[in-house]
This record gives C-alpha cells, structure tokens and sequence, in this order.
C-alpha cells in the first residue's frame, strides 16, 4: 500500500480512521483507500451519507456565525477533523478580527494537515488529544496560552460525542470540559441519532455494522439522550432540533431529506 507524501510517518494506513471518511464524503483528498472502501460501504445502507455532513458542516458554520454575533471570540473545536473549506477559524475570524481557535483531534492526519493548514496563523492552534481526556486538552499550552477561560468560549462538539461509547462516560467528559467553562460560553453539539434518518432503523444499522469494524463504533442517541448533554445548560432558539431546522438560511423545503438525520443544537452557560 502506497504511503502519500502527506501521510505522517508511523499511522497505520491499513484500518479506516472517522475524520478521513468524512473528508472522504466532503470530496476532501486526504484519505486512504481504505477509508473510501469503508465510506462507499457504510453509504450501501445510507446513500446520504454526504448530504448529512454537508447539513452538519452548514450548521457548524451557522453556529459560529451565531457565537460571534453573541460576542463570543474564543473557540473549541474538539474533534475537528481535516480542515476543508470553511472551517470554524475561517468562518470566525471572518466575523471578528479578536477570534482565537483552538482545534483538537486525535487522528494523526488531521493534527499533521490541520498544522500546515494553519502555519503562520498566530490566532489559531492545533491539540494532538482525546475528547475523553478532557483535562490534558485544558491544560494543553495552547489553549492555556491563546483561549481565556474567565472568558466566554464556544466549545464545539460537532459530530464528535457519537462516537465514544457509554463506556467512556462522554457526559462526564462532556461535564469536565464545561465546568470549566465562563457564565456567557456557548456549547454546540451535533449528534447522530436514528430519529430523522429517511430509512428504516434496520437499513441504517449497517451504517453503524461499518463503523464498528474501524476504531471509532458509530453510537447512536435519542433526542433525550442527546438533550443531556445540556444538562445545566440554557438551549438557544430554536432548542435540540434537526441541523438544517437551526436558524435555517434558506427554504427547507429543498433539502434533501437526509439533511434531517440526527440532531443539532446550541446551549448557553448562565
């Protein structure tokens, strides 16, 4: 198997990583084959498996545009993925000259592509660290030294929390990262879920049968489940909704019914 010039030396190419299908299904070109047999697969039981990342990537940028507007100039993208256009420091930093963006992920190649995305960029780091180890991401230097905590924060979660199981506690994870959050910081989440999905729950189920054999088992949640996550916490208008129906920008009404699988939402700390 043929190791791209970008690939960082010492990842196992063999076994399909998340964020690399999902670049995959946003027509980025930092995947492997194996990542692009896994999507193709997991799109056999769900062919819009596109058009719900494209939905949750249209929210991210809704979201953020909606946290600059509250003021909030500080941001936490925890499971950021590749970047690929329009990613939170883009859209943020279009919207305010003070934003800072701090990006964690846990996959090599999306820490390694997002640091020569973001060379030279002094308002903009990258965190080689798990969601499930919340205190190595606070205590990292760079959000010690470029995000404020006695000042509001938007903590991003966008499409990330369905993919650690119950085992790994992510409402204690969830909880942490939170707690040590300023009154006025936002948190928003995308979550997956089976409500929604234009198919029946059986077919969908492969999608998940895929996930389990990379490294990451796709978990889906109820809305209350999902909602739990908030606990504490004031939902933003219109509350925990399907992604296109937050702060929509265009007519609902032409987007495609997979659009509508899972869950959306922004909460704000009091």
């Amino acid at each position: 198997m043929e190791r791209p010039a970008w690939a960082p030396p010492g990842i196992d190419i063999s076994v399909p990583s998340v964020s690399r299908m999902y670049d995959f299904y946003l027509g980025g070109s930092h995947n492997f084959e194996v990542d692009r047999e896994a999507a193709r697969k997991a799109m056999e039981f769900l062919p819009g498996l596109p058009k719900i990342m494209q939905a949750n990537r249209a929210f991210m940028r809704r979201a953020v545009r909606y946290a600059a507007g509250e003021g909030v100039t500080q941001f936490l993208d925890i499971g950021s993925g590749i970047p690929t256009f329009g990613n939170v420091h883009e859209v943020a930093q279009q919207a305010s000259d003070e934003a800072r963006v701090v990006y964690v992920d846990h996959d090599p190649v999306a820490v390694a592509h997002s640091r020569s995305v973001l060379d030279g960029d002094e308002r903009t780091a990258v965190v080689a660290a798990d969601l499930r180890k919340p205190r190595e991401i606070l205590g990292s230097p760079e959000v010690t030294e470029l995000l404020d905590l006695d000042r509001p924060v938007a903590l991003l979660l966008v499409a990330v929390l369905h993919f650690l199981e119950d085992q790994d506690d992510p409402y204690a994870a969830v909880f942490e990262l939170t707690a040590a959050l300023a009154p006025g910081s936002l948190l928003i989440v995308t979550h997956a879920s089976y409500e929604g999905i234009p198919v029946p729950q059986e077919q969908a189920s492969g999608t998940v049968g895929v996930y389990r054999d990379t490294r990451n088992p796709l978990v889906m949640r109820s809305r209350e489940e999902i909602a739990a996550f908030f606990a504490g916490w004031e939902l933003v208008e219109p509350g925990l909704v399907s992604m296109p129906r937050w702060r929509s920008e265009g007519p609902l009404d032409q987007e495609d019914p997979f659009a509508f699988s899972g869950f959306a939402g922004v909460g704000r700390k009091a």
